[in-house]
């Protein structure tokens, strides 16, 4: 067979369902063998977009997802989508064309060193020179692209090289047990919890994985420990759970971090470098547990004082048969903290205003959609207050990035997730700025015939950084635009487009989205005005300081 059937084959064994991409025309054998396949291959509008909904796929499945794009600028073009995997732990096949290797007439046109410009975002990145090697290349791919902590791969395959005459068959899918914690760090770790008097759990991105759910489910009902979460970490257990304190949405100061104050003993599960600490470490002061599949990687804000490594699951559920609710533990300040943190996060009145105010956004969501729709947010000031005041029922279902904070993952996310999860409602929450660095892909939508619904929350600037312009004494310059009529824009699309003129508007028109099937585009013009009342007025004036709000790199 060629070699280009050969990678399909392979593919094939991998339980691959989908490849994502924008081809060329050095893919064109390896296009023509997917038709051949029972791989489904999904055209984007950019190869940006494409490696979103492959990481996607990756994030809510544990399995890599995969993307295939050409060399030169199609290559480049994914890079953001690769350093999106890499730092979100999202496991992630990328396949990329190359000019042939063996004899080549073309110079260097388009050509670029793509194996090395992807060694530093990816796990492993490596040109296929010899055909043959193909089966060993795509089972080693797979298993690095999965095993702890997952990341992106990637596999150049040159155009000649594709046309290989080769005698080979794929090598078999076989899993390895990961390793689990010693017993003696196992014992420790619960001497810990059961000597402290206000211990905590965390857990942060490396927890929330489809292996873990149950069992951290049964870790906190059975020992009685109160819970926060990052915001990667948020949803791995219901948050309408009593013991739940919040998400830690901002670095520092908020309700939720009254409870990461009070705490003496923090097990902190599934910490990634890649999402900053939800706390600041200081010498003398609370013990910290790091449980997690690698070791904590120490610095001058995180260093714990015990770690227990190996499989996440396997040690929560050891753990949880050495720990057992202790008479001596105060859950009195937790309660404190958790009917604050109701109070002033869950159950805030939103002010009934128009243009929407963000805890109206994301109250009239929460209302309006089912316990399992997953809501996808692109990043921007909203992601704050999702994560602060979204109830997350079920694992998976608000999907937020706070290891890259890329603009323009939204709606490709949303497209990846409702096709691992068909038969359940799919939301994109972009603002307008992010939106607009990935609406083509409402194109790929309609084609496909996804129901999914866009919510744009129109300000016709990019907030954060506006926001935190004037927060730092700067003059109001350089983040401003215009903007299409969203609603127009979608029915060019052949979409359905729809205004929000009131409050309530929201929640009535999310409705009738969620019945009508099909794609739509929701324009909802939002008021940030909340974000100064609230977040830094409102939390100086109970702390006698200014919080901390994470930075990124780029916000709408």
């Amino acid at each position: 067979m060629k070699a280009s059937d050969l990678l399909v084959e392979a593919l094939e064994a991998e339980g691959v369902r989908y490849v994502f991409g924008v081809p060329g025309e050095e893919n064109l054998d390896l296009l023509e063998s997917l038709r051949c396949s029972s791989i489904e291959f999904v055209v984007s509008r950019h190869e940006q977009a494409a490696g979103f909904m492959a990481a996607t796929w990756g994030r809510l499945t544990g399995t890599p997802g995969v993307v295939l794009t050409t060399l030169g600028p199609g290559a480049t073009n994914l890079t953001t989508a690769i350093s999106y995997a890499f730092l979100g732990g999202m496991p992630l096949v990328c396949i990329t064309g190359q000019k042939p290797i063996k004899k080549s007439k073309q110079g260097r046109f388009q050509i670029l060193d793509i194996v090395r410009m992807m060694e530093p975002i990816t796990k492993l990145s490596k040109q296929v020179v010899d055909a043959n090697n193909l089966p060993h290349l795509v089972r080693e791919s797979f298993r690095v692209a999965q095993n702890e902590k997952p990341g992106p791969v990637h596999l150049e395959l040159p155009e000649d090289i594709a046309r290989e005459e080769v005698d080979r068959v794929p090598f078999t899918v076989t899993e390895v047990q990961p390793a689990v914690a010693s017993r003696p760090a196992l014992e420790e770790a619960a001497d810990m919890l059961m000597r402290a008097e206000r211990p905590l759990v965390c857990i942060a991105s490396g927890a929330n994985r489809s292996k873990s759910f149950g069992v951290l489910q049964d870790f906190i009902d059975g020992t009685g420990l109160y819970f926060v979460t990052t915001q990667m970490g948020k949803g791995a257990i219901d948050e309408r759970h009593p013991r739940f304190l919040g998400t830690t949405a901002l670095s520092s100061g908020d309700y939720t971090h009254d409870a990461l104050d009070a705490a003496d003993v923090v097990l902190m599960i599934g910490h990634d470098l890649s999402e900053k600490p939800p706390f600041f470490m200081e010498r003398g002061g609370k013990r910290v547990i790091h449980m997690n599949e690698d070791a904590a990687g120490m610095d001058d804000v995180y260093f714990p004082q015990l770690e227990v490594l190996g499989c996440t699951a396997t040690n929560i559920k050891a753990l949880s048969e050495l720990v057992h609710a202790a008479d001596s533990w105060d859950s009195k300040t937790f309660e404190r903290v958790r009917a604050d943190w109701r109070t002033n996060v869950l159950e805030d009145v939103a002010p009934e205003t128009f243009p929407l105010v963000p805890q109206r956004v994301v109250r009239e969501l929460r209302n309006a959609l089912p316990s399992d729709a997953i809501v996808s947010l692109d990043n921007g000031m909203y992601k704050i207050w999702f994560a602060r005041s979204y109830p997350a029922h079920i694992p998976n279902t608000l999907l937020l990035d706070n290891a890259l904070a890329s603009m323009g993952a939204g709606l490709p996310v949303a497209i990846g997730a409702k096709l691992v999860y068909p038969e359940r409602q799919a939301v994109a929450v972009c603002g307008d700025g992010g939106f607009m660095m990935s609406s083509q892909e409402l194109e790929t939508a309609v084609r496909l015939k996804l129901d999914l619904t866009v919510v744009v929350l129109r300000d016709d600037a990019y907030g954060m950084i506006r926001w935190k312009q004037s927060a730092d004494g700067f003059d109001d310059f350089g983040l401003r635009f215009g903007n299409p009529d969203f609603v127009r824009y979608a029915e060019s699309y052949g979409a359905t487009g729809h205004r929000v003129e009131n409050v309530g508007g929201l929640y009535e028109t999310m409705l009738e989205c969620c019945r009508a099937g099909g794609v739509h585009l929701i324009d909802v013009p939002i008021d940030y005005s909340e974000n100064q009342r609230v977040l830094i007025d409102e939390l100086e004036h109970r702390n006698g300081a200014a919080p901390t709000v994470d930075d990124e790199e780029d916000g709408s």
